[in-house]
């Protein structure tokens, strides 16, 4: 294998690097990855320097432990929050988008590893890049709308390029890595056994390839391919089930999908019953307002960009965090992080009692605001081809 030395002080991020790759491993195992305001920092300036280096060919980000990286640190955010200090959210907010826009705007490629655990920003940070490795052990699900929040870090971009409306991301239903590549979150699937392998081929092979920029994803593409497999989906997995996720989830509100799932049950025979109950239930122990703006921020991300999607998702966790309509976050801190009852007392309590000027509100501007600003994100080039590229 080509030679890699250590080369940071800030243990929260392990680095190794040679000539031509570099190595990131996510190290807060104890608390899956979670990825702190410090790391937040150091990957931006990280991602940006790989860039501008043209010796950097190749970057692969991994984590230690059992978890890839399971979001942002939300415990410290709601530690905030509960002393009155809910701007640490949008600053955290800032910052991990920003992050996001680099990875998916960034022409080096980059080799996600999710060996593990992948939720809330995890998905963010690995989904936007070039290559996604999942495993017999990878887990991905966001279950924000359960903790008052709603899948953000450019999620509203990548689920709702998804098949169907297999990402319309209401329920928080959890896939597993054979899911994860069906239905396109991972671009390849390799036994955990043989990841030391492809790594160290990885580096090796890139290293001593010379050819242009342009075909350095396919010449990386056909080394992951060499270590992949078609995995079997389990009978009674979701991705067996589009035609019924396309029917109920292509409603136009919350109500219609639950009520088309409902009906779906009460008219379907033993096999399928049970994902159809756990979605329903999903959506039933759910902040009712964090179903509502979920919905609509994914079908906006249709037919927005990368960087508008982040955009309007940081308006979005700002409208959140400052609870003007609704305390629901902090409340799914209390219930989930803090007091760990898992009985959350949401408000507004029933779909029905939010109205459209509601949810209006969270994806209103934050223009006028002395205490906050639109989300700035950085000047890229070749933003268009990039971005669609990896996804």
């Amino acid at each position: 294998m080509a030679s890699f030395i250590n080369s940071d002080e800030d243990d929260q991020i392990l680095i190794q690097q040679n000539l031509f790759a570099r190595m990131l491993t996510l190290n807060r195992p104890r608390q899956l990855n979670a990825l702190s305001f410090k790391m937040l920092s150091r990957l931006s300036q990280l991602f940006q320097a790989y860039e501008d280096d043209a010796n950097v060919k190749l970057v692969i980000l991994k984590g230690k432990g059992r978890a890839f990286c399971a979001g942002g640190d939300v415990a410290v955010v709601a530690r905030h929050l509960f002393k009155g200090n809910w701007r640490f959210g949008t600053q955290q907010g800032k910052r991990v988008y920003t992050l996001g826009y680099l990875i998916a705007t960034n022409t080096t490629p980059q080799v996600s590893v999710l060996n593990g655990i992948v939720m809330g920003g995890g998905a963010g940070v690995s989904t936007h890049g070039r290559f996604r490795v999942a495993t017999e052990n990878s887990v991905f699900a966001l279950p924000e709308t359960a903790l008052g929040l709603f899948p953000d870090l450019g999620a509203s971009y990548f689920l709702s390029r998804l098949p169907g409306f297999f990402g319309d991301g209401l329920t928080g239903a959890r896939l597993d890595g054979p899911e994860m590549l069906a239905c396109g979150l991972a671009t390849h699937f390799v036994p955990s056994a043989k990841l030391a392998s492809l790594e160290e081929d990885l580096v090796s092979r890139v290293a001593s390839t010379n050819i242009s920029s342009s075909d350095l994803a396919d010449n990386i593409s056909a080394i992951i391919n060499e270590y992949s497999m078609q995995p079997a989906i389990k009978e009674k997995s979701a991705c067996h089930k589009m035609d019924v996720i396309d029917e109920c989830f292509s409603k136009r509100s919350v109500e219609e999908i639950l009520s088309a799932l409902e009906k779906e049950l009460a008219t379907i025979g033993l096999n399928g019953r049970e994902w159809l109950s756990s979605s329903i239930e999903s959506l039933k122990k759910a902040s009712p307002i964090s179903l509502k703006i979920t919905l609509r921020s994914i079908r906006e991300g249709r037919m927005q960009g990368v960087g508008e999607c982040l955009v309007r998702e940081y308006r979005m966790v700002c409208h959140v965090v400052r609870g003007e309509i609704s305390k629901d976050f902090r409340e799914g801190c209390r219930a989930i992080l803090l007091d760990k009852d898992k009985n959350p007392k949401w408000e507004p309590s029933k779909l029905e009692l939010i109205t459209d000027e509601m949810v209006d509100h969270y994806f209103s501007k934050l223009d006028g605001d002395e205490e906050l600003e639109e989300l700035k994100l950085p000047e890229r080039s070749n933003l268009y081809g990039t971005a669609i590229a990896k996804l």
